[in-house]
């Protein structure tokens, strides 16, 4: 068994040790919630799979499932003109 596999959401490289918890698609955006098991990070990794851009943020992890499931609250450093964007997301404004 290969001991690094591919990060679909962003095409890097990731070690056996590192665990997707939850994965999900909304329009052409990807996000994956990560988990490092030995430094006991957790991550976001976003990816907008028509145009390649992606992002990476680390969450706390007792924010992992809220991040996850509003992940562009959570990757506000990530710019727009990366090309990874809610737009396809529809929000509710009251």
């Amino acid at each position: 068994m290969a001991d690094r596999v591919s990060c679909v959401a962003t095409g890097e490289r990731l070690s056996a040790q590192t665990r997707e918890l939850a994965q999900r698609r909304s329009g052409t955006n990807e996000v994956l919630l990560l988990w490092y098991p030995e430094s006991n990070r957790v991550a976001l990794a976003i990816r907008n799979l028509a145009t390649g851009a992606d992002c990476h943020v680390d969450v706390a992890p007792s924010d992992a499932i809220e991040a996850f499931y509003h992940a562009f609250a959570y990757a506000i450093e990530c710019k727009q003109s990366d090309g990874v964007s809610g737009e396809e997301t529809t929000g509710v404004y009251g």
